[in-house]
């Protein structure tokens, strides 16, 4: 019966972290980091074309304005925090990354 608590509480707080990890505000720090990283990363004068929105109305939803010039650091910002991350939020920028990576693919058709 103790291995059996053990186990639903350790699924209890897997799931809690899951959930925990794509919180929006948990999403809003990480979007914080990984741009302000990015504007370091980049040269000056890419600095003001890389921005990040969070929507008012819906917070998990967040609006990424940056140059194609600067989608390069950004993709090496995100490679060097996702070690760091919970696992949902990994999951979270992995997508981004594809998502980027395709659009970036279609602008050179």
């Amino acid at each position: 019966m103790a291995i059996m608590n053990h186990m639903i509480k350790k699924i209890d707080t897997d799931v809690a972290n899951l959930r925990q990890g794509l919180q929006p505000q948990n999403l809003s720090y990480w979007y914080d980091k990984i741009i302000k990283e990015t504007i370091e990363m980049a040269p000056p004068w890419l600095e003001d074309k890389i921005k990040v929105c969070q929507d008012p109305v819906l917070p998990m939803k967040f609006n990424l304005d940056i140059s194609k010039r600067a989608v390069r650091y950004f993709m090496i910002v995100v490679d060097d925090n996702l070690e760091a991350m919970p696992y949902s939020t990994k999951l979270y920028f992995l997508k981004v990354q594809e998502i980027m990576s395709a659009e970036m693919d279609k602008s050179l058709i």
